[in-house]
């Protein structure tokens, strides 16, 4: 009786691994979805960092990272697409094959919300506001306030820092390095 048990195990795991056909777009076809609960519009109340990845084709893939603010309001949403972060990593990554690109974005999304891109704060005391400064009223805003910062990355080379502004009532980028 025990090796019918045994056998029967063995069947259905070679069943079950039999049955997947590998396909990268089988593991897609359910969006990810990651949140993270951080401070960012207040310094003392958590607001909500989500990212979902939509699709189910990485050239039709979009990364649409939203914050709600304590308050339940919606306070940043930016929508990226697969194919430009493609783009920006064709020449270090080689991105033409389908399994590359899953993996790729797949990476993508699992590191956005790394303790390494929460600054806090955003804007210390002693920084001094340098050509990747768009806005110094804002820069010098973030000084006083102290609230806290959030980066992602649009490429290589090119992250977008945010913050929020207390004066503006908005989230705004502080720093675009470097296009």
């Amino acid at each position: 009786m025990k090796h019918i048990v045994v056998y029967l195990l063995i069947f259905s795991g070679i069943l079950a691994a039999c049955s997947r056909n590998g396909n990268p777009k089988e593991t897609l076809t359910n969006d990810l979805e990651k949140t993270v609960i951080k401070p960012f519009s207040d310094s003392l109340k958590a607001d909500t960092f989500k990212l979902k990845l939509i699709g189910d084709e990485p050239k039709k893939m979009t990364l649409l990272f939203t914050i709600t603010s304590f308050e339940g309001k919606e306070i940043y949403n930016i929508s990226i697409k697969a194919t430009d972060l493609f783009k920006n990593y064709d020449a270090t990554i080689d991105l033409t094959k389908k399994n590359n690109q899953v993996k790729f974005i797949s990476d993508e999304a699992a590191r956005f919300f790394d303790d390494e891109n929460f600054m806090e704060p955003a804007v210390t005391e002693q920084e001094q506001p340098d050509q990747y400064v768009p806005d110094k009223l804002f820069f010098a805003e973030l000084k006083q306030t102290q609230l806290n910062g959030f980066i992602y990355r649009l490429g290589k080379e090119n992250k977008i820092y945010i913050a929020w502004s207390v004066q503006q009532k908005k989230t705004k980028t502080y720093y675009n390095c470097c296009k």
